[in-house]
């Protein structure tokens, strides 16, 4: 994305680089708490010169493509956080079954039942909306971004409590790497922030029910 045109969304365009193209530099990988199978760095361009038959559809037009993306990649990232979810929920009822206390398996308590419940609540919840979102931006609805939004919000806000739940509930295990619900936990965090925050989804929603009334 770069700046072709005036101040605005109307003045942002969307170009395809060569990566070899003279003037582009990388950073250093940078170290993250999560997500590391994906390597993460800058990229500098200094005097890059690219033609003009590298502007993809069209000048000015960089800000709508960017927007239309961002749509489909809500709906992944709240996907991501559902496979965390589903497997921290799976992890931990097998844990708290082989785990036992005073003689009896972990899960026999009520309390963990009914945080086992509460889990298995968001995560159900949380793929009901993610499909229907998915479902309306095929359909190319007027309402799609909005329930993206939703999908993506309530999604990645309720299943990385799953993964703190789960992780709770290992108990001084969770905590080490030799147990997989640790890095469901750090990479899920992420989702919270990743293709627009909790807080933008928030604004993005109030705005669509707003001009509704």
């Amino acid at each position: 994305m770069v700046r072709t045109g005036g101040k605005g969304p109307k003045g942002v365009s969307a170009l395809i680089i060569d990566t070899s193209s003279p003037g582009i530099s990388y950073g250093a990988k940078e170290k993250k708490v999560g997500w590391n199978n994906q390597p993460t760095c800058v990229v500098n361009f200094d005097d890059v010169i690219v033609p003009e038959s590298n502007l993809l559809g069209g000048e000015g037009q960089g800000f709508k493509l960017a927007m239309h993306g961002l749509n489909g990649g809500r709906i992944n990232i709240a996907s991501c956080s559902l496979g965390s979810a589903q497997q921290c929920i799976e992890d931990v009822i097998q844990y708290t079954t082989d785990r036992k206390a005073f003689g009896s398996p972990l899960n026999s308590n009520q309390y963990i039942q009914f945080k086992l419940a509460d889990m298995a609540t968001s995560i159900t919840t949380s793929r009901l909306m993610v499909r229907q979102a998915a479902r309306s931006l095929d359909a190319k609805e007027p309402n799609a971004a909005a329930l993206c939004a939703m999908a993506k919000l309530f999604a990645t806000e309720k299943l990385f409590t799953v993964c703190d739940d789960a992780l709770q509930l290992h108990g001084g295990y969770g905590y080490l790497k030799s147990y997989p619900v640790q890095q469901f936990w750090r990479d899920s965090r992420v989702h919270r922030i990743l293709e627009g925050t909790s807080e933008v989804m928030h604004m993005l929603v109030a705005r669509d029910i707003m001009k509704h009334l």
